[in-house]
């Protein structure tokens, strides 16, 4: 079983996601596990204190100027160490200078049993962070978006992809069949506002060798 731990402002906004379809029902069969953990929560020591109130605050102003805000250390240290434990989890730092995610990198998380995804907001979290804990940059593409929760709901879903049990069938994995982008369903012809539209003859004719063949070709390695 795999162990995603999400560090998040807003862990709410992904819940729903995250119970629903095969992410959810991979829950229920115990393949994968998923908690979340709000640094807003580890924030308790300097309250504790009596602090200045700026330190009861989640985000200071960044040193050098600029716009926005800066999402502190110690709130996030705090709430990463309580996600891993005494774990040895992999902790990913998600960074416009990451490694781009893709399919082998997701493969070779399948392996872990605990991984930690830090999701930041507003100007980011304070560098440090990464740079105390040595983990790993991340990108999901080349565009910036206003947190990390999309970015860490998306690699949960492709990394769950490859921990056994999760799919219906080890067959539903792309790699592992001759897939296209293109795929149809009942009824044989479509009638739609006055047009009739067909599946491809070659996928009605029975012939696999030929449908394999059609596939590769739309995936254009043919």
């Amino acid at each position: 079983m795999v162990h995603f731990h999400i560090v998040s402002l807003f862990p709410g906004s992904m819940e729903p996601y995250l119970r629903a379809s095969i992410i959810g029902k991979a829950q229920e069969k115990k393949k994968i596990k998923v908690s979340l953990y709000d640094p807003k929560d580890f924030i308790y020591p300097e309250r504790s204190r009596g602090a200045r109130a700026q330190d009861s605050r989640v985000d200071r102003r960044p040193y050098g100027g600029g716009p926005g805000m800066v999402l502190r250390p110690e709130p996030f240290l705090r709430a990463i160490e309580k996600a891993r434990g005494k774990r040895k989890a992999e902790i990913i730092f998600f960074a416009t200078d990451g490694a781009q995610f893709d399919e082998a990198i997701a493969q070779k998380l399948s392996k872990k049993k605990d991984i930690v995804f830090v999701c930041g907001h507003y100007e980011g979290v304070d560098a440090r962070v990464q740079k105390i804990l040595k983990a790993k940059k991340i990108s999901v593409g080349p565009y910036v978006l206003t947190g990390g929760e999309l970015p860490a709901a998306t690699m949960i879903d492709a990394i769950s992809r490859f921990v056994p049990g999760v799919l219906g069938k080890a067959e539903s994995l792309e790699a592992s069949r001759v897939a296209s982008p293109e795929v149809y369903t009942r009824p044989e012809v479509l009638e739609w506002k006055g047009k009739k539209y067909r599946v491809p003859k070659v996928l009605l004719s029975g012939d696999h060798a030929k449908v394999d063949e059609w596939r590769r070709g739309k995936r254009g390695l043919a």
